[in-house]
């Protein structure tokens, strides 16, 4: 089964929010409570979403014809969003995904990729060489969200 990432295209608007919605609600809600998600898994204006998704590097991975995950990278290193369909999970997706921002990171000089990692996400970018810098508690429509603000030096393990 080969991943094959590409960059995002306007297209991919309605997919995005897909995975974003579905992965929060059906991987994320095993570490947060109902209300939680609820307040989370939330897109209030596809136009929004489209034109953040545009004005930054923006990857998809397909597994054949179907989009399996996304990932981007803002303009000071911040890996912003990073999720895989809940029926791709564990088959090296968000991996391929990381590889991508990571190389368009040190493509760019940055010093550091940094995220803002969930409960759930946390492991996964510990096995890949990040480290917490904090604990933080954020504000999403009213219910506050435990994650943890991440960081990789790209010194350390970037290729």
């Amino acid at each position: 089964m080969e991943i094959v990432v590409r960059s995002y295209t306007i297209k991919d608007v309605d997919v995005t929010i897909e995975i974003f919605l579905r992965a929060i609600r059906e991987v994320c809600s095993r570490d947060y409570t109902p209300a939680q998600v609820d307040a989370w898994a939330k897109v209030e204006d596809g136009a929004v979403w489209a034109a953040r998704r545009a004005s930054r590097p923006t990857w998809i991975a397909h597994i054949g014809a179907q989009a399996v995950g996304f990932a981007d990278l803002t303009s000071d290193g911040l890996l912003d969003m990073m999720f895989v369909h809940p029926e791709f999970q564990g088959l090296g997706i968000a991996s391929r995904l990381l590889e991508s921002v990571e190389n368009e990171a040190q493509r760019q000089g940055f010093a550091r990729v940094h995220t803002e990692a969930s409960k759930t996400a946390r492991p996964f970018f510990e096995r890949r060489g990040f480290h917490v810098l904090k604990a933080q508690t954020v504000e999403k429509r009213g219910q506050r969200l435990e994650n943890f603000l991440m960081e990789k030096s790209c010194h350390a393990g970037l290729p």
